[in-house]
């Protein structure tokens, strides 16, 4: 007997239900995107690697799916890399491309590419798969989507206002009760530049970034390990536990980081950031132990962590002053967000929190009782198709239970039965599945029937 077959670890399939489901999700953030002026673009699933390696720090190169050349991808191989096994070498010499890590590279690729073409400020949206070697756990998958907005061309803190609101009016409207995570890279800098290790900005962020993972001890046994002396961990210590309200934080941290330029620059920001949200439905956090380890973030960084649901980040982003820089297009400041749809998914399934009907479901059902009665059923499904109504016929005049168990299956709200009684009448028995009356209707009366019923 031959294996069943099977998908490789960390990805899935989903099934017509899950995709109304999703289809929710997404229809719902590119709702709130449109009505921010945002526009939809698309860019390949496979970008050249030398477009991916280097953005996403050392440990996001190791995350990087890489795709064989086509054709005899050894040709070009010197016979001792096979022989040393020297494997960056070896993916280098056979790899010229790689599956998307995320959206922000490939868009920053895509702005340089076109830059004519665009007017300035670009607002985009995209909603597409991306792809990472991770170790496949609960809410973390080797493929998943991303639904980004970014905002290129503009240094305005407007820009970072504009993208909270969006993050809360999208979990609003999802009712996912979340908490929007706030800080800045450049206090982050300006922590290690008080401590006297300015040169250890990556690993001190990369450490603090696992703070929900780890927990202090786990922080400040990592930050040991990157080369911090004990003197500086303990300097660490009140900036990574603090706590309080917004301003009593940023009050502290003021005065922590009065001798650093870079750092009180930081604190200025955000507090003009949360100077100008508006009444917000979800609680924004200034939260120092936020510190997004991609390494192209340059300002203002940006979680949400759902309140209900122990998940991790739902959503995420940040300020990225150059990264256009590493295409050629150098000072272009970019500043964006991007809803994990998978992760939301999985909390609003937890949650129950997906509507009940979807707009994707057939209305009614009309059976089969023969190519006759069949013909007069698809002349009134194609009218009611046209006014809007979803409708199927089932396709073959088998048992009426056979039929009654597929639209119980379906969960259709209305069964249509055409037999010989109603074609000579050109009525219609329509039956409510949920409550099971049934009434006799001519052909003319079966729109208003199914669409001011309940």
């Amino acid at each position: 007997m031959s294996a069943k077959p099977a998908i490789p670890k960390g990805t899935r399939d989903f099934s017509p239900v899950e995709m109304q489901r999703r289809n929710y999700i997404f229809s719902t953030i590119r709702q709130v995107y449109a009505l921010h002026g945002f526009r939809q673009i698309e860019t390949p699933a496979m970008e050249n690697l030398s477009t991916l390696m280097g953005k996403y720090g050392e440990e996001g190169d190791k995350l990087l799916f890489k795709i064989l050349n086509s054709g005899d991808f050894k040709a070009k191989v010197p016979a001792e890399d096979w022989q040393n096994a020297q494997t960056n070498r070896l993916a280098a010499s056979i790899c010229e491309k790689g599956l998307r890590y995320d959206l922000t590279v490939p868009f920053a690729r895509y702005v340089v590419q076109h830059r004519e073409e665009l007017q300035l400020p670009f607002k985009r949206y995209q909603i597409q798969p991306v792809w990472r070697a991770d170790r496949p756990q609960k809410g973390r998958y080797r493929e998943f989507y991303q639904c980004d907005a970014d905002i290129v061309g503009s240094d305005s803190l407007l820009n970072e206002v504009e993208l909270t609101e969006i993050l809360d009016e999208v979990f609003d409207r999802l009712h996912i009760r979340v908490g929007i995570h706030l800080n800045n890279r450049k206090i982050l800098a300006g922590i290690a530049e008080v401590i006297g290790v300015p040169d250890k900005i990556v690993d001190i962020t990369v450490c603090i970034d696992k703070f929900d993972k780890i927990g202090l001890k786990g922080v400040n046994e990592a930050l040991l390990h990157v080369g911090l002396s004990q003197e500086c961990v303990e300097q660490l210590q009140p900036i990574i536990s603090l706590s309080g309200s917004n301003e009593e934080k940023l009050q502290v941290m003021r005065q922590f980081l009065s001798h650093s330029e870079t750092g009180i620059r930081g604190i200025e920001e955000v507090e003009e950031v949360l100077s100008l949200l508006p009444d917000m439905k979800n609680e924004v956090v200034f939260d120092l132990t936020l510190a997004r380890g991609l390494n192209y973030y340059t300002g203002c960084i940006f979680e949400v962590k759902a309140r209900d649901v122990e998940i991790g980040s739902i959503s995420g982003g940040g300020r990225y002053d150059n990264l256009t820089g590493i295409f050629g297009l150098p000072g272009l400041s970019g500043v964006g967000i991007s809803f994990g749809a998978d992760r939301i998914y999985d909390v609003l399934q937890t949650l129950d929190l997906f509507p009940k009907e979807s707009a994707e479901d057939i209305r009614v059902l009309f059976l089969n009782f023969g190519t006759t009665e069949a013909q007069a059923c698809t002349k009134l499904a194609r009218e009611l198709r046209k006014q809007g109504v979803a409708c199927e016929i089932y396709p073959d005049a088998v048992k009426m239970k056979k039929q009654m168990n597929y639209a119980n299956q379906r969960n259709v709200p209305f069964v249509a039965l055409v037999g010989t009684e109603e074609l000579q009448a050109e009525t219609v028995t329509l039956k409510n599945m949920k409550t099971g009356e049934q009434c006799n209707l001519p052909f003319a009366d079966l729109y208003n029937a199914l669409t001011s019923a309940v």
